[in-house]
């Protein structure tokens, strides 16, 4: 193609398309509405110019001469780019739109609310020990156009978030499991039907019904899946939990008690992944080796320390009251710290659980307390240390401490990580001082 490609968003993604499509000879017009000295200093390391924080009425300019557009991800739906594109009859692109024009190699992939990282992470570790060279790409910290340069690689595992999928110019993913829906980044996407649409588009390109891997239990999910799909989590399901046995086809995989991680979320992404791994190419047996030995992820329900009988669980990734409701659902009579950012959701679905008490931080302190309040304690703190020191007092011996904020981690921290490590810190520091 010709013309000038314009990268809207140079964080950790656009920066890799940047560079991308240096290498390839394209001309890059990089654009961001709020760049850190980061990306300040590495655009300029790739002798390009950035342009900062256009209005709309520049718009019309900075896509003359453009052929495409790439959008970076977490560009809200209500960027004036979208109609400045439609406008000017300028194409818009994802970088896995990118990537795809660029290598054949096969691309799985996995989307949904929650557990993404989780199933990736499952399907990938599946597919080596199934002795096929697999690479995980996508949502994390290998954008898809970095990822195919790894030449040994048979095919990628790809984490599809809304904003990916909504972005792309043509969806060319399969086989593609859809774990659960659940409202999310309502502050990026128009409403909930435009982040429902997004995540549909994950079948969009498949031939094979039985290529749609879908979680049956969701009533959402399942109103999507074509007819023939490959489904979990329910009875029937092709792949599903019976008799303490997890089954694929019909046949025993392995039995529910040799796997590692065995809580309800833990059960439902091993059947999401042992269907979309085998589905790719895996063997029943490397999928069974897998979740013999898959010990989880940090900040997804990653037990921190235990400090005289209570255990402190850090699940600082529940960034939606779906996640947090999931949690405690695996941990009943947990005392609950939740909050954060809200991120334009609704948070009062949480007080459909029932925690023993819940300390509310962050933001949206008091939209969580208001969600607790009659149903358990309720109490707000205004620093981690305080909250950790609030739950201890009402936790009964031998319980739970858990962060699982229902909300973003950007009021207080930079990311969930720093979240989750935080806690663990305040928590382990009791340990230490016992």
């Amino acid at each position: 193609m010709s013309g000038t490609v314009l990268v809207l968003g140079l964080g950790l993604t656009g920066r890799a398309v940047a560079e991308a499509l240096i290498r390839r000879g394209e001309e890059v017009r990089p654009v961001d509405d709020r760049p850190e000295g980061a990306v300040r200093t590495a655009v300029s390391e790739l002798g390009l110019d950035l342009v900062v924080a256009p209005g709309a009425e520049d718009w019309p300019g900075l896509l003359d001469g453009c052929d495409r557009v790439v959008v970076s991800p977490g560009v809200s739906d209500a960027h004036p780019i979208f109609e400045a594109a439609r406008l000017a009859g300028v194409v818009l692109f994802d970088e896995s739109d990118l990537a795809a024009d660029w290598d054949a190699r096969p691309r799985c992939a996995v989307t949904g609310t929650d557990g993404k990282t989780t199933v990736v992470t499952l399907v990938a570790e599946m597919l080596e020990r199934s002795g096929i060279r697999a690479l995980s790409a996508g949502n994390n910290e290998t954008p898809m156009v970095a990822a195919i340069d790894d030449a040994e690689a048979e095919v990628f595992v790809v984490e599809a978030s809304s904003f990916r999928l909504g972005h792309a110019h043509s969806v060319r993913l399969g086989p593609a499991v859809w774990l659960n829906f659940a409202p999310d980044h309502l502050d990026i996407h128009a409403d909930l039907g435009a982040y429902e649409a997004a995540k549909a588009r994950i079948w969009e390109s498949i031939d094979d019904p039985a290529d749609a891997v879908a979680n049956l239990s969701d009533p959402v999910v399942r109103s999507h899946a074509p007819e023939g799909a490959t489904g979990f989590g329910s009875a029937g399901a092709t792949c599903r939990i019976e008799d303490g046995e997890l089954l694929l086809d019909g046949h025993v995989v392995l039995a529910v008690e040799e796997i590692s991680r065995r809580m309800p979320h833990d059960l439902l992404n091993a059947q999401a992944a042992t269907a979309l791994a085998v589905r790719v190419g895996a063997s029943a047996a490397g999928c069974a080796d897998v979740l013999r030995c898959f010990s989880g992820l940090p900040h997804r329900m990653q037990l921190v320390c235990e400090v005289d009988g209570t255990r402190f669980v850090d699940d600082s990734k529940a960034t939606t009251p779906h996640a947090t409701v999931s949690a405690l659902n695996a941990l009943p009579g947990a005392v609950l710290i939740a909050g954060g950012r809200n991120k334009g959701l609704d948070l009062t679905p949480l007080g459909a659980s029932a925690p023993r008490a819940v300390v509310a931080i962050g933001e949206a302190a008091d939209e969580v307390a208001a969600a607790f309040r009659g149903r358990c304690p309720v109490s707000i703190a205004d620093s981690m240390e305080s909250a950790v020191a609030q739950a201890r007092r009402e936790v009964d011996e031998g319980g739970v401490v858990l962060l699982s904020p229902g909300c973003s981690s950007f009021d207080w921290y930079s990311s969930y990580v720093e979240r989750g490590d935080d806690f663990a810190r305040v928590a382990t520091e009791q340990e230490v001082a016992r």
